[in-house]
């Protein structure tokens, strides 16, 4: 062989030796069904190799995206994100061909029908997202063979009933989204020990406790959360040894017994929710050494004691203890002092002139609708535990709860300059009131008698759309005067679709000058959709009217507020309360001290 020619046949060696594998056929074909069987071709048209160098929809950032391992003498397919692209109906079965794959994310589409056991086939996944589709049906069990699986997302996914026990294989999973599913039966004692878990949500499910002293166990548990159980009562007693907490969340979890000392003991422990369960007794002194907490909310429980001015910590924005016994001794303003007491029904709430009615448009400007009832003004910006009394003294509203995914995003008005059908005050229903968790609006000063009231919704944050985007469910509860009045309220379904106008109507008593109007948010519900923290209240309007008087009915009789207020601390800015008749507000004297003051706005 000449010298030119034996050049050449090194070259062409050196090129069959550097060329990259062809993908498994296999996978070709499957991929190009799966590709079809959701009308993806506009968007992912693979008429080469599909584990092509340099494919256009090979990169982290692509969407449709497919991405592969060529290391070995074929390419195999690994990633695969189709992400709120709308795709619907069923899973193919070519999809639990591609056995390679680390990384599936079908999240955000309208996917239907079960979760088949071929899942089960797909046993090097790493990361499997679910998440807001509309599937039906229980999980498989074979779901357990996934276990190299680290991130598993299946929020607002659609499946129910029990967990199956065979997930207790995914001894690698370190974050676990379960929650706006319709799970029964109890939270699995096999959750602890899942030791690698940083992350566990389970809110808004129909699981039941007792939460596992096994989650003891979880010390690398970062973000836990856990709401609505039924069934036994839960304790504090096994987050002793979970030091790595920084969000801990278990709202209307049947939680009883005392605040354990320990929890100050928690050091990158950031947002403290324990509201709406049974915890009795006194905040422990030792929370006043709490230095990382920033949100504490212990609102709704049988807490009492005192809450002197050490206690709250320079890096706390937030304090809330609405509906519990706990007194706040710094309050002692006449007016802030009294105006807490009657709205824990204590004491009648006296204004100067007494009145039979009020009317807010909520999260707005002042509004007279083509009936002509004035709704006054009500855009001053609340935070994450606020208070606020209007300047006519008619009525006040407070709102806690801090949308923990995006404690910067919402601030609690929600907006929208599109028309409101289905009314002639589409003004009106243009902006609205939002909380996290618990919103109040309290009418003051009202002479004793049957209330008429009219609480005006419209759903201006989500759509009805045939996309995922559809697939948005807000859900809330509303109390009057402490009786629940709406249970699971969807304004969005009740009122035939979004932007569109709905006045709920009921009668309530006043026997002691207050009306109370609860909004409070249950954990039930999607959290994200179209984006992050879109749940909890939503209120267009309120219109209070006196219809009778109350004519030889017995106390016993009405309809009474309870005690309904602690106080509420903190907001933006190291603000604590915002009112109309007083304020108060942190002052640092020097570091790690603060003063509070308060001011009367006569």
């Amino acid at each position: 062989m000449g010298l030119l020619s034996l050049s050449f046949f090194v070259l062409w060696m050196l090129e069959i030796v550097s060329a990259q594998p062809t993908t498994s056929p296999l996978e070709v074909d499957a991929i190009n069904k799966i590709i079809d069987h959701w009308s993806l071709r506009s968007k992912l048209n693979v008429t080469v190799d599909p584990c092509i160098e340099n494919a256009t929809w090979a990169p982290e950032s692509a969407n449709p995206r497919i991405a592969c391992d060529c290391s070995e003498t074929e390419c195999h397919i690994t990633h695969l994100k189709i992400y709120a692209l709308d795709i619907s109906g069923e899973l193919p079965r070519e999809l639990f061909l591609l056995t390679e794959l680390m990384d599936l994310n079908l999240g955000q589409n309208m996917l239907n029908g079960s979760i088949p056991p071929a899942i089960g086939q797909l046993s090097k996944m790493e990361y499997l997202s679910i998440s807001s589709n509309n599937f039906q049906g229980t999980l498989p069990h074979q779901l357990g063979n996934l276990t190299s699986l680290q991130q598993l997302y299946m929020d607002s996914s659609g499946v129910s009933g029990p967990i199956p026990d065979d997930i207790s294989n995914l001894k690698s999973l370190q974050t676990l989204w379960a929650s706006d599913n319709r799970f029964t039966g109890k939270i699995p004692e096999f959750l602890g020990t899942f030791s690698d878990i940083k992350v566990l949500r389970l809110e808004g499910t129909n699981l039941e406790g007792p939460i596992p002293s096994s989650f003891g166990s979880l010390t690398k548990l970062e973000d836990l959360r856990i709401g609505d159980l039924g069934g036994n009562d839960s304790s504090l007693g096994f987050l002793d040894n979970l030091t790595s907490l920084s969000i801990l969340s278990l709202r209307n979890c049947r939680i009883g017994g005392q605040i354990p000392e320990q929890l100050s003991a928690l050091p990158n422990l950031k947002i403290l929710d324990l509201s709406f369960n049974k915890l009795t007794g006194r905040v422990p002194a030792s929370f006043k050494n709490f230095s990382s907490l920033k949100y504490l909310y212990l609102g709704s429980n049988n807490l009492n004691g005192d809450l002197t001015s050490d206690f709250i910590s320079s890096q706390l924005i937030a304090l809330n203890v609405v509906g519990t016994s706990i007194n706040d001794v710094n309050l002692n303003n006449e007016k802030a002092s009294g105006m807490l007491h009657c709205l824990q029904g204590n004491s009648k709430c006296s204004n100067k002139l007494s009145t039979n009615l009020f009317s807010v448009n909520c999260g707005g400007k002042e509004q007279v609708s083509a009936d002509g009832v004035k709704f006054d003004d009500d855009s001053e910006m609340l935070g994450a535990a606020s208070l606020y009394r209007s300047s006519n003294n008619q009525w006040a509203v407070s709102s806690s709860g801090v949308f923990i995914s995006n404690p910067n995003g919402p601030r609690y008005i929600a907006q929208t300059d599109s028309q409101i059908t289905n009314t002639l005050d589409s003004e009106l229903y243009k902006t609205a009131r939002i909380s996290p968790n618990s919103l109040r609006y309290y009418g003051l000063g009202l002479e004793d008698g049957v209330y008429r009231i009219e609480l005006h919704f419209a759903e201006i944050q989500m759509d009805v759309s045939p996309s995922w985007k559809g697939l948005g469910r807000r859900l809330f509860d509303v109390y009057i005067q402490g009786v629940r009045v709406l249970q699971d309220f969807n304004i969005l379904s009740e009122a035939g679709g979004s932007k569109r106008a709905l006045i709920k109507t009921f009668e309530a008593n006043v026997t002691n000058t207050v009306m109370d109007i609860h909004l409070v948010w249950a954990g039930k519900g999607t959290c994200c959709i179209p984006v992050q923290s879109t749940y909890g209240p939503l209120v267009s309007a309120i219109h209070v009217s006196q219809v009778s008087e109350l004519n030889g009915s017995s106390k016993s009789d009405r309809m009474r507020v309870g005690r309904i207020l602690g106080i509420c601390i903190g907001g933006f800015a190291g603000l604590l309360i915002i009112c109309s008749v007083f304020y108060l507000w942190w002052i640092k004297k020097e570091p790690g001290h603060m003063k509070i003051h308060t001011k009367s706005d006569a």
